[in-house]
């Protein structure tokens, strides 16, 4: 795909190439984002932040991100802190913020939504997620997150191994990241949720016509052995009309420490897209997996940040100067202190 000044709006844009491409410009990012060199290579650039619908990681990630590169920030959060409530339409809300940003993130409750207001814009526009459609850059930092997971263990994404839990109808994470690994070859993709959770059939087609291997079942514990990577998700409960029968769903494919040791290979890699479900009652992901070094979901908030400033930094076609308006940085960062630096 030609990145610069392109809308991103789905995963379906993107070819292996332009994912490789996009990882290998986020591996460059990773000093900017341990604040251990400067870029201003942004400065001056506005990005408008427009989340009608809640967010913390993804609004704040996509934020940090631009302003790492050198650019402001503008937000509006909420529906009824914006002129929709007012009955403005997405079209002509489009035409006005595209004037005041040179790039805009959104997410919005609806299907749909984000594309509408994107045939609207004049500047490139991110899907920060359309209700229970898409969620490109969560799917992205969770491929970029694999890649990374799996070269540590001395593999490559193909031939990869997973088994995605829970929520599988509404999560659009996991929708996403399945239209990624259509991508690449010999995937064993494992998906374990009630049959009025399953993962919708035309996702389940894609994945099949690619030549991969899917396994639909309701068990659990028998699902997790010899795979390289657990994706588990949250019940989404705004998804539904009915919040007692999102509830009937909370803490059926709960994973511990427990069922890990007892079914799990030793580095089996834990994912989710957060936020978990930390609540007694649903505890998708137990807080005693907490001190297993193989829990990647921090790891996946930090590879977020990497992810969405080489998106920008390919948006706004300036990854190739970032390198050449950089500095050290001389002040320490408490985060990256060594054991010698602390003594």
């Amino acid at each position: 795909m030609d990145f610069p000044g392109a809308h991103i709006l789905s995963i379906e844009q993107f070819q292996r190439e332009d994912i490789e491409r996009m990882f290998r410009t986020a591996d460059r990012m990773e000093p900017y984002a341990q604040r251990t060199r400067l870029t201003r290579v942004l400065e001056g650039a506005i990005l408008g932040n427009m989340f009608f619908e809640a967010s913390t990681r993804t609004r704040i990630s996509f934020g940090s991100a631009f302003n790492l590169l050198g650019g402001e920030v503008r937000e509006s959060v909420g529906m009824d802190s914006s002129s929709l409530i007012k009955g403005e339409s997405l079209e002509d809300t489009a035409r006005v913020l595209s004037g005041f940003s040179d790039v805009i993130c959104m997410r919005h409750p609806e299907s749909g939504s984000v594309a509408r207001f994107a045939s609207a814009s004049r500047v490139p526009v991110l899907n920060g997620g359309d209700g229970s459609n898409e969620h490109p850059s969560q799917a992205l930092l969770d491929l970029y997150t694999i890649e990374k997971e799996l070269q540590a263990r001395g593999r490559k994404i193909d031939g990869l191994r997973v088994a995605m839990i829970g929520d599988l109808k509404y999560g659009r994470t996991v929708h996403s990241l399945c239209k990624l690994l259509s991508l690449y070859k010999g995937i064993q993709v494992v998906l374990v949720s009630p049959t009025e959770l399953l993962m919708p059939e035309e996702i389940i087609a894609l994945l099949r016509e690619a030549g991969h291997r899917v396994t639909i079942t309701e068990k659990l514990e028998e699902s997790l052995a010899q795979v390289d990577i657990v994706y588990s998700t949250r019940i989404q409960e705004e998804r539904f009309t009915d919040r007692a029968v999102a509830d009937s769903y909370r803490g059926r494919f709960r994973l511990n420490q427990a069922i890990y040791t007892k079914h799990c290979d030793p580095n089996t890699v834990i994912m989710h897209p957060l936020p978990r479900d930390s609540r007694a009652e649903a505890n998708e992901l137990d807080r005693d997996l907490d001190e297993n070094p193989n829990l990647a979901i921090f790891r996946q908030t930090d590879n977020g940040l990497l992810v969405r400033m080489a998106l920008f930094a390919l948006i706004l076609d300036v990854a190739h100067l970032v390198e050449k308006h950089e500095q050290a940085i001389h002040w320490h960062n408490p985060r990256l202190l060594t054991p010698t630096d602390e003594q």
